[in-house]
């Protein structure tokens, strides 16, 4: 049988909840267990493809085609297991699902209601990831114990792990320890309470994970296993990290986290390898070099908005043995105060992808600066139309030229509506999504970041480059390097007059780990190295 193992959390949002399932699934792996992810979100949205990256950070796409919360991304980061549609439910996804059902008259004229129905629900869709080659599946539950929303799912985790037997199921809750300068003390007394409404909904922890920024000493360690009822050596410290993730693991280790979560799941492990997560953070801490990379975007005061965009540098230098520096630029502020102010210095500059017109000039800019000044530059989605606006302005001589979500009335439509697009009125999971099979030229530096002439990539987009310039295009010195197979959709173009200047439609951070850099990360780095 698979066992499941459920991550809650309490107290406060954001400690990391995605982070801690990533890297127990990473010490799980490492082994030799095969896991799998998935997370739950309270919000009534279907799926957040439709939330602004201010309301809930960057939406993670999976090989599928699902736009789901970005802690997949975590979970892909820092394992080997590849996330689908069956890895992100919400509220509004549930109770989607149960009302139609409940139209097609599934429920045999039954009152439904959130138990069991809805519980129910959220029960088979745990179950999904279940199957004889999956050992243990790591459910996080979002937000956080106490919340309205939240009571469905831990009911159903309770009533779970009731059906399954706690011999194969086990939960661990993520809290937080505040220290109080003021006392000079550490206040357990929020944990406790955390923990007590757990247990009021009927769930037992079984390990705790203190999120803190001084250490626990043994006298906390043992108030929290009095009160909350856990063992003591299941009360987990975990101090902050900066300015990386990819600690995380090591401090669970050390604290022994891992044999316990097999010792009480009764787990028959193959091995005990960390030396490439080990090397990884070695690099990290003592590299060869450094460069500093610009991220030019509209959502830069949010880390989240970017998150696989920030972590796929940090791969970029890994593969190379250096540290990348980002100097994260908003765009409006280069349309105020000019590129040079904001630009000046750096050794790579990247536009990442997004949506709308705010700050699209300033991306413009930033990217005309690049190629003029022969500077390194990457531009994904949104990044590679906005250097097609930028060429087609400043090098095809096309005034006017735009992207029809910009103006609808452009002259020039460098960048228009996809055709399949054009009669389509809802929103949510509607753009070209997932991956896409790619074929490159060769004599590009996209073929030799690659290596091969096939690949495939994942897209989130509306819009895509107008093929009736591509002709004008390609006599000013831009090569289009990488084709849809039918070679109707341009999905990667590169300037010629320049050491390297690539742009692609489709998203290669949501492809990036540490353990395996994304060749176009890789290679924009070592560029900017030179």
């Amino acid at each position: 049988m698979t066992k499941h193992i459920f991550v809650t959390g309490g107290v406060v949002s954001s400690l990391g909840k995605g982070l801690n399932s990533a890297s127990i699934g990473m010490l799980l792996e490492s082994r030799g267990l095969k896991v799998k992810l998935q997370k739950f979100d309270p919000y009534v949205n279907v799926d957040p493809g439709t939330m602004s990256p201010y309301e809930h950070g960057e939406v993670y796409v999976t090989e599928d085609g699902a736009e789901t919360d970005l802690d997949l991304g975590h979970y892909e980061r820092f394992t080997n297991t590849e996330t689908n549609r069956y890895s992100n439910f919400t509220t509004g996804s549930i109770y989607y699902s149960v009302i139609m059902k409940e139209r097609k008259g599934e429920y045999l004229g039954k009152t439904v209601q959130v138990i069991p129905h809805i519980t129910n629900e959220i029960i088979e869709c745990i179950k999904k990831l279940d199957d004889p080659d999956t050992d243990v599946v790591i459910s996080e539950i979002g937000g956080i114990v106490g919340d309205i929303e939240n009571q469905p799912f831990l009911e159903a985790i309770r009533q779970f792990g009731q059906k399954a037997g706690r011999e194969n199921v086990l939960y661990i809750h993520l809290t937080l320890v505040p220290y109080l300068s003021a006392a000079e003390e550490i206040k357990t007394k929020p944990t406790q309470h955390s923990v007590g409404m757990l247990r009021q909904a009927g769930i037992q922890p079984d390990i705790i994970i203190c999120r803190t920024e001084k250490h626990l000493g043994s006298d906390v360690k043992e108030k929290l296993s009095l009160f909350c009822n856990v063992d003591k050596n299941a009360i987990i410290e975990e101090r902050d990290v900066k300015p990386y993730l990819y600690e995380i693991p090591m401090i669970l280790v050390e604290q022994g986290l891992d044999k316990f979560i097999i010792q009480k799941l009764r787990l028959k492990t193959n091995g005990d390898s960390i030396s490439k997560w080990l090397s990884i953070l070695e690099i990290l801490k003592n590299p060869d070099k450094t460069t500093e990379i610009a991220l030019v975007g509209k959502y830069i005061c949010h880390q989240s908005s970017y998150e696989s965009i920030y972590e796929s540098l940090i791969h970029g230098g890994i593969g190379n043995n250096a540290r990348v520096n980002v100097r994260r630029v908003e765009s409006e502020d280069i349309e105020k105060k000019g590129v040079k102010a904001h630009l000046e210095g750096v050794k790579g500059i990247l536009v990442p992808g997004g949506f709308g017109g705010r700050g699209v000039e300033g991306k413009v800019e930033a990217i005309r600066y690049a190629r003029e000044k022969k500077i390194p530059f990457l531009g994904i989605c949104l990044g590679m139309q906005c250097a097609s606006i930028e060429f087609a302005r400043n090098v095809c001589n096309l005034k006017g030229a735009n992207s029809t979500e910009f103006d609808v009335n452009t002259p020039h439509p460098v960048i228009s509506l996809l055709e399949e697009q054009r009669n389509i009125s809802h929103k949510g999971g509607t753009m070209r999504l997932g991956a896409q099979p790619c074929i490159l030229r060769s004599d590009t530096n996209a073929y030799n970041a690659y290596g091969k002439q096939n690949i495939s990539e994942r897209h989130r987009h509306r819009y895509e480059f107008n093929n009736k310039y591509k002709e004008m295009f390609m006599a000013k010195g831009m090569a289009f390097s990488g084709y849809s197979p039918d070679e109707q959709l341009v999905e990667i173009m590169e300037y010629r007059d320049h050491p390297w200047f690539v742009c692609v439609q489709f998203h290669p951070e949501f492809k990036s780990k540490p353990t395996k850099p994304h060749p176009l990360f890789k290679e924009f780095i070592k560029a900017s190295l030179t």
